[in-house]
């Protein structure tokens, strides 16, 4: 059968790219590999951190443009998606402050340490503290389903256990083998993660994606009352927020092993796994580090932690999020949509050209 557009991965880059260019009046099919809502890749779990970066101005443009792209998706699927619970940067330098007072006068503060931890108890705090009250939680798996469920009301075809063997551009289409015989459409969009490099061998100049497997924990608060604002921890490069239900997550950003996402074995590792507790017992003195439950999850990273957003030929590409990508995903979906109907231009920092440009 020949479709407008193909998707591969149904993750939520590849659901919300589905919901935009259904949306937009294509015939869509998204070939999914496992199952929808499945816990191997990078879109799995109940949360994720919304944050407008403090030093990176492109980035916390395109995050406040993401942000009326999450009420609108909330309001199209009737799902409550993201809750703002106020945000804070800690462990920052000179120079990260005054570009935080530059960016964020209008939304953002800076308090002391003493101001900050008369507030906020269940963190140690020895520098300036950058507080965002407009940041928050994102609600991941809820996001994912939410998505689909849009994509599938505009036309979207989700096909479950349909892994892509090979891409083929031929005679003005691309052929897609897949179980059962092949697919084709005009267009094709891979939101495959770390499976994306041997897919799009030769077809597209992708960067090296390297493959992690990151391990936070849930730690369990040792007061009820204390408030749990998202965070960013500089010192260590930690991250974390409140997730109701679970405690506090708490992950040390991109500090995993590197893994084959088809061999992954989903356990801690151990040396890795000890650091993390180390790190929580210095920095987080109001979470409990004896009552706490090791997670799971995947990373597909670029050499510079910037996300590839492109297009090559008939071939549209969103992959490498390296962990920071989430808040993107309904205007990921956007980009994806302009690049494949040639209506809009993406940021050049996401270009695969770019990438070959130090920075």
């Amino acid at each position: 059968m020949t479709y407008d557009v193909a998707v591969v991965g149904a993750g939520a880059m590849g659901s919300a790219a589905a919901r935009a260019v259904a949306a937009d009046g294509r015939e869509v099919v998204v070939l999914e590999q496992f199952t929808l809502g499945h816990d191997r890749g990078g879109s799995h779990g109940a949360t994720r951190l919304f944050r407008p970066a403090a030093d990176d101005a492109d980035l916390a443009r395109l995050t406040e443009q993401a942000r009326p792209l999450w009420r609108e998706l909330e309001a199209e699927s009737g799902e409550t998606l993201f809750e703002v619970t106020g945000g804070i940067d800690f462990g920052v330098d000179d120079a990260t402050v005054e570009a935080f007072r530059s960016l964020h006068a209008a939304t953002g503060e800076v308090l002391t340490a003493e101001a900050a931890t008369e507030r906020w108890p269940g963190f140690r705090f020895e520098t300036p503290v950058l507080h965002q009250p407009g940041s928050g939680r994102l609600y991941a798996d809820r996001t994912v389903k939410a998505l689909q469920t849009v994509a599938s009301r505009h036309g979207a075809e989700f096909r479950v256990q349909s892994p892509v063997h090979a891409l083929r551009v031929h005679d003005g289409f691309v052929e897609l083998d897949v179980p059962g015989g092949a697919v084709r459409a005009q267009h094709v969009v891979v939101t495959a993660g770390p499976w994306a490099p041997r897919l799009l061998a030769g077809l597209a100049p992708l960067p090296p994606i390297t493959c992690t497997q990151e391990q936070p924990r849930f730690f369990a608060p040792k007061s009820d009352g204390l408030d749990w604002p998202s965070f960013l921890n500089h010192n260590g490069n930690s991250y974390g927020l409140f997730e109701p239900g679970s405690g506090v997550k708490v992950g040390l950003h991109g500090s995993g092993p590197v893994v084959d996402p088809d061999t992954r074995d989903f356990a801690p590792e151990p040396g890795r796994d000890a650091e993390l507790i180390r790190h929580v017992e210095q920095w987080y003195p109001g979470l409990d580090t004896t009552r706490s439950t090791t997670i799971s999850c995947l990373y597909d990273n670029t050499p510079s932690d910037t996300f590839v957003i492109d297009r090559a030929g008939p071939i549209t590409v969103a992959v490498g999020f390296s962990g920071q990508g989430f808040k993107f995903v309904p205007l990921v979906g956007e980009f994806v949509r302009g690049l494949v109907t040639g209506a809009a231009a993406v940021p050049s920092r996401f270009r695969m050209a770019s990438h070959n440009v130090p920075r």
